[in-house]
């Protein structure tokens, strides 16, 4: 049998070695330039903003997050249910709908058939999941002043409880914006601008799934624009029930809309004094030159 003397070894071990680096580094050389080459640009974001803290998720997640949100609201949970929840998502799914997990584990929270928490239909609808995790998490003794980790693991059970730990500022930074605490402080980069046009009824039954039919008064029809307009419009009078913050509602509704302006076709959104469009999705919330009230309105494409 041959034997190769060890310094040959060696010196194949280091040209080896040489040529994975050489690759490795050409790749990353590959990846900046075509990267500088096409702008520097990424996938589309959507953008939160507060208190000096700033959290980026792309519309995916912003409509999930938005879910959980709407679905605390529709309960009257407090803020902290929230934080705990989108924690939680940010864990177990990075906020997106995942099929497939752990074992028989779905959705948002990585909930499972075979141990009580309904589905795997009912598990992949994301309201359907939020109020699952919800109806758990208000059965936790005193739940809005233990630690995050704790409260969520009390729901969870997960093998990591710690983990819930690293994402507590940016759920927080999340459910200072949704629940309409800091006004205009949420965007997202709207609908492709390719003609597909959005459909009033889908809107509003998706606000009351969500919110509950006590988001749309009076059966909330909406109204639309005028005869000949190219629009089709949602008008949102904003109610709130005793104690509730007028103000905070409207913003918790218009920036739903804003989360949920890519799959609704939704291209305008204006509050108050200011508004959010699709075409200038980039400038966020500007000032509108009107005063929509006490009234959030959604215009869709069409």
């Amino acid at each position: 049998m041959c034997r190769v003397p060890p310094a040959i070894l060696t010196s194949r071990a280091r040209l080896l070695r040489a040529g994975v680096a050489c690759a490795v580094l050409l790749a990353l050389a590959g990846y900046l330039v075509a990267h500088l080459l096409s702008g520097g640009s990424g996938p589309p974001r959507c953008v939160a903003r507060t208190e000096g803290e700033t959290v980026a998720i792309d519309p995916e997640q912003a409509v999930n997050a938005a879910t959980i949100e709407a679905v605390a609201a529709a309960r009257g949970l407090p803020e902290r249910a929230v934080t705990i929840a989108l924690a939680t998502a940010l864990q177990e799914s990075g906020l997106r709908n995942i099929q497939r997990g752990d074992r028989d584990s779905l959705g948002l929270f990585q909930q499972r058939p075979s141990q009580g928490w309904g589905s795997e239909k009912q598990i992949l609808d994301p309201v359907y999941s939020a109020g699952a995790f919800y109806d758990q998490l208000v059965k936790v003794p005193g739940y809005s002043r233990l630690p995050l980790t704790v409260a969520a693991q009390r729901v969870q059970r997960s093998g990591f409880p710690q983990a819930y730990a690293k994402h507590e500022t940016e759920a927080v930074v999340l459910t200072d914006v949704l629940t309409g605490r800091t006004p205009g402080a949420f965007t997202c980069p709207g609908p492709p601008d390719d003609g597909t046009p959005g459909d009033p009824v889908r809107v509003r039954a998706e606000l009351k799934r969500e919110f509950g039919a006590g988001v749309l008064p009076g059966g909330g029809s909406g109204r639309g624009v005028p005869e000949g307009s190219s629009k089709a419009e949602i008008v949102l009078p904003v109610r709130v029930e005793a104690g509730d913050e007028p103000r905070r509602r409207g913003w918790e509704l218009a920036h739903w809309a804003v989360a949920h302006s890519a799959g609704l076709r939704i291209e305008r959104v204006s509050y108050g004094d200011l508004v959010w469009s699709a075409a200038k999705s980039d400038k966020g919330w500007r000032k509108s030159g009107e005063n929509s009230g006490s009234e959030v309105r959604i215009t869709l494409a069409q």
